[in-house]
Order: structure tokens, then C-alpha cells, then sequence
């Protein structure tokens, strides 16, 4: 049985929340960089704005990118699965002894 460890989890909102704030962000990076590096080397470009920039971001990922996010998420989703091997070859006193060290982890903090 696996533990339920959802005092560890931050919230889905905060998720939610900073994806949006990078979303943002990268949006003003790339108006930033358009209007720092195009108009001034190619003939013909316009400055953007930054509603412009945020959508020129969300068009590259769209094109580009997907949705599925990087590569590095296998890596990741890996690792869940050692654990979860490692976590089956576990004698019964190993498994308290690692539910007990995952308790002190993940326990609240005033």
C-alpha cells in the first residue's frame, strides 16, 4: 500500500498559478528580444507589443513544441518507477523504516 503523502504536495492552484506566471514572463522576454534584435537587422519588422509577444510564444509552442512539455519528463516519471520497484523488494520492516522517514519528510512545519 502507498502512502498518502498530499502534505507534500503544493497545491494544484499554485501550479496553476505559476504557469501562468511563466506564460508571462516568457512573453515579455521574447517582446523584449523582438524588439531588441528584428527591427533594427531585418527590413520591414515592426516592434511588437507584449499581448503580441505572449502570442507569439503560445504560437511557437503550439508549432513547435506540442503540448506534451520536454523530453525531460521521462527521465522523471522513471525515477517513480525505481522507486516503486525499489519499494516492492522491500522486506516489511524496510517498508516501515520507509514510511516512517517519508512521515518526517513530508510533515507539516509550523
Amino acid at each position: 500500500m502507498m502512502m498518502n503523502n498530499r502534505k507534500c504536495r503544493p497545491p494544484k492552484l499554485l501550479f496553476a498559478l505559476m504557469a501562468i506566471a511563466a506564460i508571462l514572463l516568457f512573453g515579455a522576454i521574447v517582446m523584449w528580444l523582438w524588439n531588441a534584435i528584428l527591427p533594427h537587422t531585418v527590413t520591414g519588422v515592426n516592434p511588437i507589443n507584449y499581448w503580441q509577444g505572449v502570442g507569439l510564444l503560445v504560437l511557437s509552442k503550439i508549432l513547435f513544441g506540442g503540448f506534451r512539455g520536454s523530453g525531460g519528463g521521462g527521465r522523471r516519471w522513471g525515477s517513480v518507477g525505481r522507486l516503486r520497484e525499489k519499494y516492492r523488494n522491500m522486506s516489511g520492516e524496510e517498508r516501515e523504516q520507509f514510511k516512517e522517514a517519508w512521515r518526517q519528510r513530508c510533515r507539516m512545519r509550523p
